[in-house]
């Protein structure tokens, strides 16, 4: 018989009842899968497998162990010393057993409090686990208990978890000043009213740098997502295009099914590659640009000649070296900018990479404008994050800061700031209709066709929803299957209904959240104008000219007036004195002759 039929020995005990109990342990957590984190936690380390020698070999040796100590000691002291030996190994064992198993429990406690932290890489791991305090664990590998120590860090490792590769957010250090931050009370100002922004914590750009994940969000059930492509497509039903296609009402609502593998209608319906063929066509040195970002895109448009070119101020060196900042322009606003001199032959603009889009796909500018905003992913198939910001707006925070606060500290992968004012879709619609943001038919209808299917105005009972409305000028997201279907689906609301994306959101987004454990984060509005400035359209402003040079007319500094003269001395006054009565006998006289002048002159005439 062999050491390997009678079981394999640990560190301290090689006993066959040890084995067993291991393994009806090893089949309960096979059984009942909420234990196997317990068994983890609360059993010993093993050491490397060592296979026993036969019976006969280790009797042999134990009695000529014996007979060689009781050479030079008697029976009485061999005994005596033989039940020390027993009781001390006893005793250091209990000690090392119970040290053992605190330290495992103690880690498996610490593991859960901490189950925020995740992995972020070799290069970084180190630094952010013992930020939080974190100790270390063992991990199960091959069904060895073992200290993991291959890659120098601390990480929390579940049996059972179904995305152990995946980014789970973080915890900032203690004593972080976000950690404690609040906001403050609102300005009292009546003069002034309406939004505005609020203070915002944001980390410093090497903080956010540091925290940027290297392993992607979770993408709940869906994990691969392809693109329809019909060169030619023919209207069945209500609603769609040629750039989005026309899916019917049963396409529609499969879309919604999550599964693990899906097909959508997404735009670019026309051709295999997004800008080729497909209205909304771009260059090949464009295109070539946009697919090699692998990063962090910031991107914008302008179309129809609608708003003003504006820089990103305040964006350090790292963004301004790694982060791709896209701008799309159509060949009417391109023209204006090359007749002003705003645009040369280098197609950069400041931080601004210019893309030409010629072909677009709507002849309303707004709609067209959509396609940039919802379908970056197409566009840019191998960045990472984006942000996306409308026009008319202006960017004073660097990317890494509002990417790590409304992104990463959140464990989000898609934000979007919600209404200042509105919260039901219904009121918004309304609204709508009264700025004449699109034809009121078209609203209405939109309208209906959500109500019958279930929608129904915002309360409190929807939360922890915060809002059916958002404030859709920005879009922070990460590049994930799941987000990108959201922003497809979204897409094709807004290609069969009205272009007034604010008044879909709500209805794509319960859909999805429905299904999976996703959804869309909300950040308050008076957050969103703390990263970015809010313009005015060019003819508002143009409007607007006049009054402006005449309003800062006024705003002139002037000049304090000069201090008055110091008093002159004595001897002075008195010479003034006596010459000022001289002078006012003279005035009398002057003041007669222009009376008598006055009315020979009346008198004359």
């Amino acid at each position: 018989m062999t050491g390997g039929s009678l079981g394999l020995r640990t560190a301290s005990y090689g006993s066959l009842s040890v084995q067993q109990q291991q393994q009806q342990q090893q089949q309960q957590t096979q059984n009942n899968p909420l234990l196997s984190n317990q068994y983890v936690a609360a059993s010993p380390p093993r050491t490397v497998l060592i296979s026993r020698k036969p019976v006969k070999m280790m009797m042999k040796e134990k009695e000529r162990l014996v007979s060689w100590f009781c050479r030079f000691a008697g029976r009485k002291k061999v005994g005596m010393i033989f039940l020390i030996m027993v009781s001390l190994a006893a005793l250091g064992r209990i000690l090392c057993l119970g040290k053992g198993q605190d330290a495992t429990v103690i880690d498996h406690a610490t593991a859960i409090d901490h189950a925020k932290v995740i992995d972020h890489g070799p290069d970084r791991r180190l630094k952010k686990t013992t930020a939080v305090g974190l100790v270390p664990i063992f991990s199960s590998e091959g069904g060895n208990l073992t200290r993991d120590t291959s890659l120098e860090h601390v990480v929390r490792h579940n049996l059972q978890n179904p995305r152990p590769d995946y980014f789970k957010g973080y915890a900032l250090p203690p004593g972080n000043p976000c950690e404690t931050f609040k906001y403050p009370p609102p300005p009292t100002d009546r003069k002034r009213t309406g939004p505005r922004p609020c203070p915002v914590c944001y980390l410093s750009v090497e903080e956010a740098i540091g925290l940027m994940p290297n392993a992607s969000s979770y993408s709940p059930v869906l994990r691969n997502l392809t693109y329809v492509y019909e060169e030619h497509s023919s209207k069945t039903e209500f609603g769609g295009s040629d750039f989005g296609g026309y899916p019917s009402l049963r396409q529609r609502n499969d879309s919604f099914d999550i599964k693990e593998s899906m097909t959508v209608h997404c735009g670019f319906i026309r051709g295999p590659r997004p800008g080729h063929g497909t209205g909304f066509n771009i260059d090949d040195a464009d295109l070539h640009d946009t697919e090699q970002c692998r990063g962090i895109v910031v991107a914008s448009a302008i179309f129809g000649n609608f708003d003003v070119l504006r820089q990103p101020k305040n964006i350090s060196k790292a963004a301004q070296e790694n982060v791709c900042f896209f701008m799309f322009l159509d060949e009417e606003t391109e023209q204006y900018m090359r007749n002003t001199s705003i645009l040369d032959g280098s197609k950069k603009v400041g931080l601004w990479r210019i893309v030409l889009v010629r072909d677009l796909p709507y002849s309303d500018p707004r709609r067209s404008g959509k396609v940039p905003k919802l379908l970056l992913h197409r566009l840019f198939p191998n960045a990472r994050y984006s942000i996306w910001m409308d026009g008319k707006l202006e960017l004073v925070v660097d990317p890494y800061q509002i990417l790590e606060r409304f992104l990463w500290r959140r464990n989000t992968s898609f934000a979007i700031s919600k209404h200042y004012r509105r919260f039901s879709v219904f009121v918004e619609a309304e609204a709508n209709k009264a700025a004449g943001k699109y034809d009121n038919a078209s609203i209405d209808f939109q309208i209906d066709f959500y109500r019958k299917e279930g929608l129904t105005p915002y309360s409190s009972a929807k939360l922890p929803i915060q809002s059916d409305v958002p404030e859709g000028c920005v879009i922070i997201r990460e590049h994930i299957p799941i987000s990108n279907l959201f922003t497809c689906l979204w897409f094709n609301e807004v290609d069969r209904f009205t272009s007034r994306d604010q008044l879909s959101f709500s209805t794509v987004r319960d859909k999805i959240r429905s299904k999976v454990d996703w959804t869309v984060d909300m950040f308050l509005d008076c957050e969103r104008r703390n990263f970015v400035v809010q313009g005015y359209h060019r003819d508002v402003l143009e409007h607007m000219a006049p009054p402006v040079v005449i309003l800062q007319h006024p705003q002139t500094p002037f000049l304090p007036p000069p201090p008055p003269p110091s008093p002159p001395p004595p001897a002075v006054r008195l010479q003034e004195k006596v010459s000022n009565k001289r002078p006012s006998a003279k005035r009398g006289k002057g003041k007669k002759r222009n009376r008598k002048v006055a009315a020979g002159s009346v008198d004359t005439s």
